[in-house]
């Protein structure tokens, strides 16, 4: 018998209360490597806000994780972004080339891609030689390919992807749904996405975490959740 994979990414009752309201609640949850993860719940769930808190965009106020066994406290808050990357719903590129937001990262550790790993990342997300356009001349589903390269230029471990797909149109979602399957089963990369489509929960992930009012409601294979709970 294979061994398990090993869990990269650890929560122990991870939350976050501000002014008195808890934000995010009490989230213990082991994520293996290779796995996604879909994050699913009614707005105000705390889906976005629970991805923060695993990219210190915002500090938790309570429990801790751990990425690749190691507490988050041990590590500064910008080796913790290369380990842990993040695409937004909305592609936030820098001004300039494709080539120069997808050299950001590795140049912030001194680290100079070449040319050709620039065109490696370019051919993984589907834009082969896009390297010298301006982001401006970008399509919405062409710059979120963009922000996948941008954050695959770390190495992540994980990867978290705040609904990747939502403001794109359907040929554009199902390009970006293809590149999230091909990234994370070529890569190995575990993966955590919110998303309100469950039927795009059920393409793409291996089990559902399900949240309300900031705390972990369910968490399971897909049927297990999906099938006896009808909130989106």
């Amino acid at each position: 018998m294979a061994p398990n994979p090993e869990v990269v990414l650890r929560t122990e009752h991870l939350g976050r209360t501000v002014a008195g309201r808890a934000i995010v609640q009490d989230i213990s949850v082991e994520v293996r490597q290779g796995e996604v993860l879909a994050i699913l719940g009614p707005s105000g769930a705390g889906k976005s806000s629970f991805l923060r808190l695993l990219n210190r965009l915002d500090e938790p106020t309570g429990g801790t994780f751990a990425v690749d066994g190691r507490d988050y406290r041990e590590i500064a808050p910008r080796e913790l972004r290369r380990r842990i990357g993040m695409v937004m719903q909305t592609a936030f590129l820098f001004p300039g080339t494709v080539e120069a937001n997808i050299r950001f990262g590795p140049r912030q550790r001194g680290e100079l891609l070449t040319d050709d790993a620039v065109h490696l990342l370019l051919q993984q997300v589907g834009l082969p030689g896009f390297a010298s356009r301006t982001v401006e001349n970008l399509s919405g589903g062409e710059a979120q390919r963009v922000a996948f390269a941008r954050a695959l230029a770390n190495s992540p471990s994980v990867l978290l992807l705040d609904e990747p797909t939502s403001a794109l149109d359907d040929i554009a979602t199902h390009g970006i749904e293809l590149l999230i399957r091909d990234v994370v089963r070529a890569r190995g990369l575990t993966c955590l996405i919110v998303t309100h489509d469950m039927a795009e929960a059920a393409r793409l992930a291996q089990r559902v975490l399900l949240l309300e009012g900031g705390r972990m409601k369910r968490i399971g294979a897909l049927r297990e959740v999906l099938d006896v709970e009808a909130i989106l």
